[in-house]
């Protein structure tokens, strides 16, 4: 591995305050050094860098199954994280190696001294979980890892500003291999960012691995067909629209119920309390549907999503976003052969396109999705089709084949890092 001088890098990158970076013709700044340790040809042990529970998000979430998954791809292999915030004890902690609490300079030290204490690092990439502006702080971090690291992107905006564009042109030049989760993702990259295209690996976004019932492929209760969301709660989820959806649809005939299963993300309700999820409550009423929605709030156990998705006729993503390039509720909600109605946001537009799986819907359309639900609901055949379609899918998206090809990736890295440390 290649990671260059610290002294060079600490001239290119400020560790506490944003600067544009001076950057020569050739484009970013060389930031590799050689490690002077021999590596094993095959990971031992993996650093994960990323938030975890107790915190409650979609990348905690991520992590946990990524971990869960390389043990299960391979009962030797130890994974511990360092996790970003907070610092309470909790039931956690036995996977935790490491807390990094603050954007401190100290903090940062100890983070990446923590990571090169394992075979190989995972660096887990959103702009808002690091300190500093525009979580630059991971710069920092990586600065000083010595093993060789892998850089998951879970965004990659179209339209960034220059302080995103550079931290992520950076973190990608910086890092030993950068994973993507989406064509659409990689295609961004390769189009819009200065990155190497032989850096870039595209592995999927997991989901849980199904049993045997859970793959029987679905056919609909026509008297009682039930429509799922789920997920942490929040403006921008677009629950408001399917609410719409349902006040748009012809009362005289049978009718989804709609249940939103989720809590409020956290930092929604550090800012403005649950007034997004009153809201929703008030519209159904207004829009006289409050009996067909029902709402499940709270921690969403894997088990109990796992009994939603059983029941579930079809799920929703009503979200506003046209930026997602990757989608957790997506990969589980067809891995568990649900049909699916989505916004075209990048991933589902690159999922769905084909209308095997679900259909796409425009952004803030309330008749559209009424249309698709309907549809789906109603037309004979369809939505066993499409859980035929989705469930044939799950082999390639279940957690341990997922995290089999990370393990192979990791051992591509260990074998060019002992080469050329010779």
């Amino acid at each position: 591995m290649n990671r260059a001088n610290k002294t060079a890098v600490k001239t290119v990158m400020a560790p506490t305050a944003w600067a544009e970076p001076s950057l020569p013709d050739g484009g970013l700044p060389s930031v590799f050094t050689v490690g002077s340790a021999a590596k094993p040809a095959k990971a031992v042990s993996v650093g994960i860098l990323s938030t975890y529970p107790p915190t409650q998000c979609g990348l905690a979430t991520f992590t946990t199954s990524l971990m869960v998954g390389l043990i299960a791809d391979d009962p030797s292999l130890f994974v511990g994280i360092v996790r970003v915030g907070p610092t309470a004890p909790s039931f956690h902690d036995q996977d935790v190696a490491h807390v990094l609490s603050s954007d401190s300079e100290a903090e940062s030290q100890d983070a990446a001294r923590a990571l090169n204490k394992f075979d190989v690092a995972i660096i887990q990439h959103e702009y808002g979980i690091y300190g500093g502006a525009d979580g630059e702080q991971v710069l920092d971090i990586l600065e000083l890892i010595q093993v060789p690291v892998v850089l998951v992107v879970h965004t990659v905006l179209a339209m960034p500003s220059r302080r995103q564009r550079y931290i992520l042109e950076t973190l990608t030049q910086s890092a030993d291999s950068v994973v993507t989760m989406s064509a659409t993702g990689r295609r961004r990259l390769l189009d819009d960012y200065r990155v190497e295209p032989r850096k870039l690996r595209l592995i999927p976004h997991g989901a849980p691995a199904t049993t045997d019932l859970d793959r029987v492929p679905r056919t609909v209760d026509r008297e009682r067909p039930m429509v799922l969301t789920w997920g942490l709660l929040g403006p921008g989820k677009g629950i408001e629209w399917g609410i719409d959806a349902l006040s748009a649809m012809d009362p005289q005939r049978p009718r989804p119920r709609y249940v939103v299963a989720g809590q409020t993300h956290p930092k929604v309700v550090a800012q403005q309390g649950e007034r997004y999820r009153e809201s929703l409550t008030e519209r159904a009423e207004r829009e006289g549907v409050a009996h067909l929605v029902e709402f499940e709030p709270g921690y969403l156990s894997a088990e109990r999503l796992r009994d939603l998705l059983r029941d579930a006729d079809v799920v929703l993503l009503p979200y506003n976003s046209d930026e997602q390039v990757t989608s957790g509720v997506l990969t589980e909600a067809m891995a568990a052969g649900v049909p699916v109605v989505s916004t075209d946001f990048p991933h589902a537009a690159e999922l769905l396109a084909d209308s095997r799986g679900g259909l796409l819907v425009p952004h803030k359309d309330p008749a559209a999705i009424a249309a698709a639900l309907i549809r789906i609901i109603a037309e004979p055949g369809l939505a066993q089709a499409m859980s035929t379609h989705n469930t044939s899918l799950t082999s390639l998206m279940d957690w341990p084949t997922v995290a089999g090809q990370y393990r192979r990736l990791f051992e591509a890295l260990l074998r060019r890092s002992s080469v050329s440390s010779r």
